[in-house]
C-alpha cells in the first residue's frame, strides 16, 4: 500500500436505489437481491470486500428495505464477514452523495471505499482489484480515487464512457459529443473531508467529483478483468452467460 495511505478497513455499499431499469425483476425484490450466477448481487460485493480485508461495511436501505435488511441479518447470523451496519433511508431517498453524508458518523474519520451494490467483475486468478485500488490511494494528492473499466472489457455497457484518464492518473469529464474508453466501474475511495459543506438532502456524488476535478484531485485506475454493468434484465442475462462460459473455460484449462 502507498506509504502515505492510511489502512482502509471500512466501506459504504450503496443499496438504496429503486432499480427502475431492472424491472420487472425489481417489482418483487430490491435490486441488490437480484441474483447473478445464483447469488444476490450484493453478496458478490460483500464477499469481495471481505476477501480484501474490509472489516466494516455500512449498507444504506430504502426500496424494499425490510427484504434487504432480512438478508443482511441472515449473513450476520451466519457470521459471514464483513460486519454490517445499516443506514436507514426509509424516510427519504438521499441519492449517492446524500446517503454517504447521512452515514458519515458510522463511517468514521479515515478514507473509505464506496461501492455500488450492483457492480461486479470477473478477475483472473491472481488479481485483486480492491487491493490494487487501495494500494494506489494517496490522500495527499487525492480527494477521491475511482475504479474505471475499459469499455472494450465490459459486459452490458454500450455508452460513450465517463472520464478521460491522464498519464498521471487524473480524471476529467468526457467532452460532450466525444467518446472515451473509460467508464466508472462503481467503486471508489473517498475521504470524509470531501463531504464538508455539502448540500442538504439528496444529491449525487457527481457534484463532489466535479469539485475534485476542478481542484485536480480526482484520480482513477483501470480495473484488471471484465466489468459487468448489470443495469437491466438483458444485461444481467448477458453477465450470467459470460460467467458460466468463463467457468467452463477455467474448468477446461484445469
Amino acid at each position: 500500500m502507498n506509504s502515505m495511505a492510511p489502512d482502509i478497513d471500512t466501506a459504504m455499499v450503496l443499496a438504496a436505489g429503486l432499480g427502475k431499469r431492472m424491472r420487472p425483476l425489481t417489482d418483487t425484490k430490491p435490486k441488490p437481491m437480484v441474483t447473478l450466477a445464483g447469488r444476490p448481487l450484493i453478496d458478490h460485493t460483500l464477499d469481495r470486500l471481505a476477501a480484501a480485508g474490509i472489516a466494516r461495511v455500512i449498507v444504506n436501505v430504502h426500496y424494499m428495505a425490510d427484504a434487504l435488511e432480512a438478508h443482511l441479518t441472515d449473513r450476520r447470523d451466519k457470521e459471514l464477514l464483513p460486519e454490517i451496519t445499516v443506514s436507514d433511508e426509509r424516510g427519504v431517498l438521499l441519492e449517492t452523495g446524500g446517503g454517504i453524508v447521512k452515514a458519515l458518523p458510522l463511517l468514521g474519520e479515515k478514507p473509505f471505499l464506496v461501492c455500488n451494490s450492483d457492480t461486479t467483475w470477473a478477475e483472473t486468478a491472481n488479481v485483486d482489484n480492491f487491493g490494487m485500488l487501495m494500494s494506489a490511494w494517496d490522500g495527499s494528492r487525492m480527494d477521491s480515487l475511482l475504479l474505471l473499466a475499459e469499455k472494450d472489457h465490459s459486459i452490458g455497457y454500450s455508452g460513450d464512457g465517463d472520464f478521460d484518464l491522464a498519464d498521471d492518473g487524473r480524471l476529467t469529464r468526457r467532452a460532450e459529443g466525444a467518446a472515451t474508453p473509460y467508464v466508472f466501474a462503481g467503486v471508489s475511495i473517498a475521504k470524509p473531508e470531501m463531504f464538508a459543506d455539502t448540500p442538504e438532502g439528496p444529491f449525487s456524488l457527481n457534484v463532489l467529483w466535479d469539485k475534485a476535478i476542478a481542484a485536480g484531485r480526482l484520480y482513477g485506475i483501470v480495473l484488471d478483468g471484465w466489468w459487468m454493468h448489470v443495469g437491466t434484465p438483458e444485461a444481467l442475462a448477458d453477465a450470467d452467460l459470460f460467467i458460466a462460459g468463463l467457468a467452463t473455460r477455467e474448468g477446461e484449462r484445469g
